[in-house]
């Protein structure tokens, strides 16, 4: 068994696409469909084109969209720096759910509604303000 990819449903394909590579992934394919309508958009880590997110957008909308993905989990990423990340991410505007309190985990949400899990590479830093002090914000 070999593992593919994971796909979301997205409403907004410029927005998804743009959160993602906030995120630090790149594009690696692409497949507009005309009869099916619909386009895939693989996006993965720089040098890690086997771990790839497929990004479906079906060009007529998709009401079937539920409106909280919880029942789908979460995406998780390893980084260099969660701190940097977060304040990257907070900086373009996007809400940090569970901030990384413990220097190891944090929580965002994609425009999608997707749960994504920021992890640590390594040791958990040292706990560090303003993250140490935050509350979670909405659901992660």
């Amino acid at each position: 068994m070999k593992y593919l990819h994971t796909m979301v449903r997205v409403k907004d394909l410029d927005r998804a696409i743009a959160f993602y590579k906030l995120l630090g992934l790149e594009e690696t394919r692409r497949i507009d469909n005309d009869k099916g309508r619909f386009t895939l958009v693989f996006l993965a880590p720089p040098g890690q084109p086997e771990c790839p997110v497929e990004l479906t957008y079906n060009w007529d909308g998709d009401e079937g969209l539920p409106s909280d993905s919880r029942h789908f989990g979460h995406l998780a990423y390893r980084v260099e720096d969660i701190y940097a990340k977060c304040a990257e991410l907070q900086a373009a505007g996007v809400t940090i759910n569970r901030p990384p309190r413990d220097g190891r985990m944090a929580f965002v949400r994609s425009p999608d509604n997707i749960s994504i899990e920021l992890l640590q590479e390594g040791d958990a830093l040292p706990p560090k303000e303003p993250w140490a002090s935050m509350e979670n914000t909405g659901h992660w």
